[in-house]
């Protein structure tokens, strides 16, 4: 985009106040300008068939169509549309859910005025913007993700069913039947498909993802 030409915008949130808020904001701003205002994600696809925006600032928590399925569908027909979803949450499956759908920043409504002007021009250019808390659940959902008890074998349960209840490596050989050295070789690897690195980590993983029950 030639950076004499300003940058269309489409305002889409079911709130009137918001709305109006951004859209002074929006004639702030010589470089930036105001095509269409939409309530909800279907107002939003109908009105990006007819005004063809360069962004579109995408509120998630919508009536009829919400802004996550609204980006899906915008982007499926104009894929070179950018997408800012804006909300008033922080919710991880948000944050995911419309990145995931195509969004390319995601920003809290307590923006700055400059910030989401910053914001605007970047995604104009194909750059992402993403707010701390966008940035911090997506850190925490990559950590998450792992799944390792589907990794366990079920001597490993086992193992790690007992650790978690205090018994040493000599109460768990006696339990199971096997030598102390094969315990530990069982921890071992439990540690290593839990992604931990000590007795300690593992128990507290374990509880805190409910892998074993006291």
């Amino acid at each position: 985009m030639d950076n004499s030409q300003t940058i269309q915008v489409l305002l889409v949130d079911d709130h009137n106040v918001v709305r109006s808020g951004l859209a002074a904001f929006l004639r702030a701003y010589e470089d930036l300008e105001l095509v269409g205002e939409a309530k909800n994600g279907l107002e939003a696809l109908n009105l990006c068939r007819q005004k063809q925006p360069d962004v579109i600032l995408m509120d998630l928590m919508m009536p009829e169509m919400d802004g996550i399925a609204a980006t899906r569908a915008i982007l499926a027909e104009y894929p070179d549309v950018k997408i800012i979803a804006m909300t008033s949450f922080e919710e991880e499956e948000l944050v995911h859910g419309v990145l995931a759908a195509g969004a390319i920043s995601y920003l809290l409504k307590n923006v700055t005025a400059d910030e989401l002007a910053s914001a605007i021009r970047a995604a104009s250019f194909g750059r992402s913007t993403l707010s701390p808390e966008a940035t911090k659940a997506l850190i925490q959902a990559t950590r998450s993700t792992k799944q390792p008890l589907f990794d366990l074998t079920e001597r490993e349960q086992q193992v790690l069913h007992l650790v978690v209840q205090g018994h040493s490596n000599q109460q768990i050989a006696d339990r199971l039947i096997v030598s102390v050295a094969t315990v530990k070789a069982h921890i071992s690897n439990i540690l290593s498909k839990l992604q931990v690195s000590s007795r300690a980590e593992a128990i507290a993983y374990a509880l805190k993802h409910k892998l074993v029950t006291l």
